[in-house]
């Protein structure tokens, strides 16, 4: 757990700027998926007995489409977040506008739900009201859940799309360089990925790094296998 200060000066800087979600969502999604999707065409392709170049030529592709494509998902995704932020932020700004009193009323509600009583609540509420841009934050906050600190829709599409990349391409290795036996490389190699990248999850979470290394691993495999077995059938 990272520490922090607590002097007023290092209170105030802080919490006046919130360092938000941040990336950490989209690398994590993006270098899982990679591996997972890319070691799933590999097991399919060799289950099914084709060729090395086959194998490379649709892992290239796999990595590059689907790639871009899951890069334009969190990019339209993320974007869509903020214009519905921006679009209830409207609407609250003109029910502020056309209906304070009930406004002012559920922001009252909100701060009972956090204790407050009596003429505290009163005065409290009042006091958030007065300003404009403070009563709407409050109520985007507490009336429906929404914050306002998000990554920005490039950063997250960047993000997904160069961890998608780096982990997809990782099952292909083997077979680019023509290793001996390189389907068995590259099964060690994802699985290897999959450990390290649910160990390295494991920092922003309260689970031992092992329990989370070993829950990617579970998943990645479970992924790998399923594929290799589907394209087993195909094997004629």
């Amino acid at each position: 757990m990272s520490d922090h200060g607590h002097s007023p000066q290092e209170i105030a800087e802080r919490i006046g700027a919130p360092v938000g979600r941040g990336v950490l969502r989209d690398a994590v999604y993006g270098a899982i998926d990679g591996a997972v999707t890319t070691f799933a065409i590999v097991a399919g392709v060799a289950g099914a007995g084709l060729s090395p170049f086959i194998i490379v030529i649709l892992g290239l592709a796999n990595v590059l489409a689907d790639g871009f494509s899951m890069a334009a998902a969190a990019y339209s995704g993320t974007k869509a977040q903020q214009d519905n932020y921006r679009r209830i932020r409207k609407i609250e700004e003109e029910h502020i506008k056309s209906y304070p009193r009930g406004e002012w009323l559920e922001v009252r509600e909100i701060l009972a739900k956090k204790g407050l009583t009596d003429r505290i609540l009163d005065e409290a509420t009042d006091a958030v009201t007065q300003d404009k841009e403070r009563w709407i934050n409050m109520m985007m906050e507490g009336e429906y859940g929404m914050g306002g600190i998000d990554p920005h829709p490039l950063p997250a599409a960047l993000t997904t799309f160069f961890s998608f990349l780096v982990a997809g391409m990782i099952p292909l290795l083997p077979f680019i360089f023509k290793l001996d036996s390189a389907f068995t490389v590259s099964a060690w190699m994802t699985m290897a990925s999959f450990f390290a990248i649910g160990a390295l999850k494991s920092r922003w979470s309260l689970s031992p790094w092992w329990r989370s290394a070993f829950e990617t691993l579970l998943i990645g495999g479970a992924a790998a296998a399923l594929a290799y077995g589907v394209g087993s059938l195909f094997n004629v």
